[in-house]
């Protein structure tokens, strides 16, 4: 498959700070792209400088195998984190108004269509929800056709309800063919969404693959989770690894099956068990020692 985006030896200093430390990555159509990091990790520079907003002090960013150009900012939508509209208007009116700056736009039916945005077209933009406002965004960032979709931190802020259906547009606008990166403090968003990540630090990418490899890499194995009060016997005799978290025993084992086996046999009470697979998260957390918002 083709490569939509390539990013080779990107930095960006500001005054004595460098915010990007010779970033390299590629982005291969068709998928969606996730870039994580901890806060101050160098990832909203680092995707404001691929989407033409900043200069990067040195690298270069090549789109569909050339510098971009001139055509490169009609060919992108962009969801902003945080987006002012005009209070006045109403959602049909912005749709309008954006529609209108394009020689060749979006059906306006098929969008309205796909955010859900039928039941508040007449709503001004200062009475929307949160959910309701993100669709609309995502309708915005849309209404040129792009090629390439940047979404920052899309989700933030929303109930599970309309995260998820937000979740099921960005899926559907993938299915179409479009290419998305994207930036989300949610591991489980990226999970969900991305086809591969790419987790930031310090400026530097660190890791880069799918999440299931980034998974299979760095954080093999599963945790079995018991309350301290279900052993009769002395935990120095367990056949596992093992730590005390509070008053929790996690027990770390290669296979879950396995270490259920052991567990039976030794007579242990499993009725307040807990198993945690390995997720994105973990693998973020050992690789940054960073909660998601530090």
């Amino acid at each position: 498959m083709n490569q939509i985006v390539e990013v080779i030896n990107l930095r960006k200093v500001f005054g004595e700070n460098t915010a990007v430390r010779d970033a390299s990555f590629t982005v291969t159509e068709g998928i969606c792209f996730g870039l994580l990091g901890p806060n101050g990790a160098g990832k909203t520079t680092t995707m404001e400088i691929v989407e033409d907003i900043i200069a990067a002090t040195s690298g270069e960013i090549l789109y569909q195998g050339q510098p971009r150009g001139a055509s490169f900012r009609e060919e992108i939508g962009i969801q902003f984190q945080h987006t002012s509209l005009l209070n006045f208007l109403s959602v049909e009116e912005t749709l309008i108004s954006f529609h209108k700056l394009y020689q060749q736009p979006e059906d306006l039916e098929y969008l309205i269509q796909l955010c859900d945005l039928h039941p508040i077209l007449k709503q001004r933009n200062n009475q929307l929800s949160g959910g309701q406002l993100q669709r609309l965004m995502l309708a915005l960032a849309l209404i040129n056709r792009p090629r390439l979709v940047f979404l920052d931190e899309p989700s933030t802020g929303l109930d599970p309800q309309s995260r998820r259906n937000l979740w099921d547009i960005v899926r559907t606008i993938k299915a179409e063919g479009k290419t998305i990166i994207m930036t989300t403090h949610s591991m489980e968003e990226a999970e969900y969404l991305c086809d591969e990540v790419a987790i930031m630090d310090m400026g530097s990418i660190i890791a880069w693959d799918t999440p299931a490899r980034l998974i299979q890499t760095h954080c093999q194995g599963s945790s079995i989770l018991l309350p301290e009060s279900a052993f009769k016997m002395s935990l120095d005799a367990l056949p596992f690894s093992w730590k005390r978290r509070d008053k929790t025993i996690v027990l770390k084992t290669a296979q879950v099956q396995e270490g259920l086996t052991k567990l039976l046999s030794l007579d242990i009470d499993l009725t307040e068990m807990t198993v945690h697979s390995p997720n994105l998260e973990d693998v973020f957390l050992y690789l940054t020692g960073k909660k998601l918002r530090d």
